[in-house]
């Protein structure tokens, strides 16, 4: 799927996953959603724990809620976020995926043909490889 068609698609649904987040103290909603490479989509939402350790990402959300259901083959994932009241993330605004995020995705994933789409509250978008985000993750072979 060809990379504008692949934004057009999964940014859309990570916003509507972004919806489900449980984000009582941060106030920060993030969606995701993970494309199989055979076309299934897993959405995935942040959600947080009074006792911060068990707080769970978007990301892994969707990677766990996948695995569960016998997928591991996957294609791309699509990362948004905002505060509650609609304000954008710190910095350039997009909600990049956190370093641990960052390593279980690189369990499953091809670093340099996984792409991670990014789009921030003012509708600017961005794609990376996970090898662009994670350049020297540990992998299985390691």
């Amino acid at each position: 799927m060809e990379r504008e068609k692949l934004l057009d698609t999964l940014i859309p649904r990570a916003w509507e996953a972004a919806q489900n987040a449980y984000v009582p103290y941060s106030g920060f909603r993030v969606g995701a959603a993970l494309l199989t490479k055979e076309g299934k989509i897993y959405p995935g939402c942040n959600i947080e724990n009074s006792a911060y350790g068990p707080t769970n990402c978007a990301e892994r959300t969707a990677v766990f809620s996948a695995v569960a259901q016998g997928d591991r083959d996957f294609a791309a994932i699509a990362v948004v976020g905002r505060f509650a009241d609609g304000s954008p993330a710190g910095g350039d605004g997009f909600a990049y995926p956190c370093g641990v995020c960052r390593q279980v995705l690189a369990e499953f994933c091809d670093p340099d043909d996984f792409l991670v789409l990014l789009e921030n509250a003012g509708g600017e978008r961005k794609v990376l490889t996970l090898g662009e985000l994670l350049p020297y993750g540990f992998v299985l072979k390691d």
